[in-house]
């Protein structure tokens, strides 16, 4: 059966990027549209309705299949109702859009850097707008941050090989854990602080694999790493490193 369950994800992983790759920059118009229906999902999400602004990404996804902070936001919503599969799917399409646009960058530098400004604007607004009523989870913030972060420095990159960014490859990673699949989900969260160092949540992460693998040496390295990017790691993760032999 869970031979037949992987087989069923690689195929609707296999259709996601059928969906994506291969895309063009949407037009004006209905990238304004998908923008709305994105800030409709963002504002389903921060009253906790997820299955509706599951629905407002997948719309706006609809519209502008490289909208690439629709697909992460999908995932996210999918993440909430504990569809983890389908979340991993909505991250894949996140990778995918991020990588045809880098390669239609090659060829058309100003339609994807017009898209790519509209969208750090958009995540400006978001964290500016969220910061005002002092609700914002501070890993949140740090995803915007650093999503906006890396959003401007692609601009000095063009020309170099496509690399997945470490907070996508962290929520993979995430996916794939709460579906069941350590070792995969182990895979993408070293490749993420492979990317990013300083990425705290993944070393802690990975502190979690290596203490329910009996790797006390590792678990306890990945603790003190996750603990200087600044992440605080639960005591009780500790402790529980602390007792393996």
């Amino acid at each position: 059966m869970r031979r037949h369950v992987v087989l069923a994800v690689a195929l609707i992983g296999v259709l996601v990027a059928s969906q994506v790759y291969g895309q063009k920059i949407a037009d004006d118009q209905s990238r304004r549209q998908a923008m709305q229906l994105y800030r409709t999902g963002q504002e389903f999400m921060s009253s906790e309705q997820f299955d509706k602004a599951a629905e407002a990404f997948m719309a706006a996804i609809d519209k502008d299949p490289l909208l690439t902070v629709a697909h992460y936001q999908l995932g996210q919503a999918y993440m909430n109702l504990k569809r983890p599969a389908s979340a991993l799917q909505a991250y894949k399409g996140c990778v995918g859009a991020m990588e045809t646009l880098h390669q239609l960058e090659q060829s058309n530098k100003f339609d994807v850097d017009k898209q790519r400004q509209e969208t750090i604007r958009e995540l400006r607004t978001e964290l500016s707008s969220t910061s005002v009523t002092a609700k914002m989870d501070p890993l949140k913030r740090t995803v915007l941050e650093q999503r906006i972060h890396e959003l401007e420095q692609e601009r000095t990159t063009i020309g170099g090989p496509f690399r997945p960014p470490a907070f996508v490859l962290l929520a993979i990673g995430s996916a794939h854990f709460r579906n069941g699949d350590r070792d995969s989900a182990e895979e993408q969260w070293r490749a993420a602080v492979e990317t990013d160092p300083k990425l705290g949540e993944a070393h802690n992460n990975l502190a979690v694999v290596y203490m329910q693998k009996g790797q006390k040496g590792d678990a306890q390295n990945a603790v003190k790493l996750a603990e200087k990017a600044g992440f605080k790691v639960n005591p009780q993760l500790k402790a529980d490193i602390q007792k393996l032999n």
